[in-house]
């Protein structure tokens, strides 16, 4: 059962900061340049917490997180709530890949009862690698905080979750702020004890499906053993959750947008080859004229005969664009790809253990270090590398669906690395929470 509960939020004190400064994308989407950036907006940008610099030359960058976190609450530009609450969050934007019209995402934030992924309840659908987690570790350890959430899905069809709520989002929200990427974020308290009965019993039959935060869930269940000490915890202790945004898979501003591939840096690297080689496992389709037409490649793509996997080629130099389609008379598992029916209908599959792997030789170990591999988010952007000779191909794909992680989840696989773009990103810093042994959620 998925076991939900309250907490303690941290939130920032907007008399004295104004959200839209102090607000950032997760860490792991940050670089250098735009980590000053955040910085100088605002010192008190959460930056400081989730990608901690040290406070003197010999000093430790995680232990200068706990102080920062420290002194932030001393004063007061941080207030944690007096009382348990859930938190309802919305997050409002418009994006190039749906047409540039307006989509709200609606949620809500709560304590989920960390499990084990063996225990079927929490379902991830990625591969985590070890550097990332070790690192989110040491700052857990140090601040003993949630500086975000990690991103999950459920079902819902009926809208039993989203029906409570509706009084809730017609109130004044408590925090609200536009982050860098454009998107408006807003959150309300909810403190009432009835709604909150109602929502645990709602949520307790269901499976939670991680759409965001693998590396970061895996981190909480190591917190959770490393403040337990080998003892056995209270039954609601704190530590025996994790913070998590809980998105319905029906939600109409669900959006998930693909993540292109670029190529560069293989010897000998020829098109015409390749598209050859390529014919032993694809219909391939010269679509003239399309190399700079982004939705004419989004629209061959998405709609094929049987829904057949498809993905698009594009090369320097060439003012078409080449559509690759699963043949119908090709079955992956006969070739060599292995793993279940719902990973083998994956375009992203497809492209990596056929394309980048088999023909052109990029190992499955070269594409988890990205060696000659880039990852692009936005297909015109995309298009244009390309146009500009950055590179020596691009993959254009679909998004992959929520069904379809669904599927890959439930039959216990993972999908190919960057296979899911849940846009937009999660903001940090919009609620957080203390993670203290000693201190029961219920």
């Amino acid at each position: 059962m998925a076991d939900i509960a309250p907490f303690r939020g941290i939130l920032y004190d907007t008399q004295r900061v104004d959200a839209s400064k102090v607000l950032a994308p997760p860490y792991d989407v940050i670089d250098p340049e735009q980590r000053a950036a955040l910085a100088a907006a605002d010192p008190h940008n959460v930056v400081r917490l989730i990608l901690p610099e040290a406070d003197s030359p010999d000093g430790d960058r995680y232990q200068a997180a706990a102080r920062t976190l420290d002194e932030w609450l001393g004063d007061g530009t941080l207030v944690r709530d007096g009382s348990r609450a859930v938190y309802r969050y919305h997050q409002i934007f418009r994006a190039a890949e749906l047409g540039d019209r307006t989509v709200t995402r609606k949620g809500v934030i709560a304590g989920v009862r960390l499990e084990p992924f063996s225990a079927g309840v929490i379902r991830p659908h990625e591969r985590t690698l070890a550097g990332p987690k070790q690192d989110r570790l040491a700052l857990m350890k140090a601040t003993h905080a949630y500086f975000s959430q990690i991103f999950a899905l459920y079902q819902d069809a009926a809208g039993e979750v989203e029906r409570l709520f509706r009084k809730v989002d017609d109130r004044r929200p408590d925090i609200e702020g536009t982050t860098g990427d454009g998107v408006l974020h807003r959150l309300w308290r909810v403190v009432d004890a009835e709604l909150v009965g109602r929502l645990r019993h709602v949520f307790a039959p269901k499976k939670l499906y991680i759409a965001d935060g693998h590396h970061r869930y895996e981190t909480m269940l190591a917190l959770r053993e490393h403040l337990a000490g080998g003892r056995d915890l209270s039954q609601y202790s704190s530590a025996q959750y994790g913070s998590m945004f809980l998105v319905s898979m029906d939600d109409p501003g669900l959006v998930v947008l693909p993540t292109h591939r670029i190529v560069h840096g293989l010897p000998d690297f020829a098109p015409a080859q390749l598209l050859e080689r390529a014919r032993a496992y694809f219909q391939v389709e010269r679509l003239p004229g399309a190399a700079r037409d982004a939705a004419r490649i989004r629209d061959a793509i998405a709609h094929t005969p049987g829904h057949q996997p498809s993905f698009a080629a594009v090369f320097p130099g060439d003012a078409d664009a080449w559509q690759l389609t699963l043949d119908p008379h090709v079955n992956p598992a006969s070739v060599g790809l292995g793993g279940h029916a719902a990973v083998l209908r994956l375009d992203v599959t497809l492209l990596h253990g056929l394309v980048l792997d088999r023909i052109l030789g990029i190992s499955a170990a070269a594409q988890e270090a990205q060696t000659n591999l880039r990852y692009l988010k936005d297909t015109a952007a995309t298009l244009a590398e390309i146009a500009a000779g950055r590179g020596q191909a691009a993959f254009l794909v679909n998004p992959g669906r929520v069904e379809q992680v669904k599927q890959v989840a439930d039959a216990g696989e993972v999908m190919p690395q960057k296979s899911t773009f849940f846009y937009p990103k999660l903001a940090s810093g919009i609620v957080m929470a203390k993670v203290d042994p000693e201190e029961d959620l219920l």
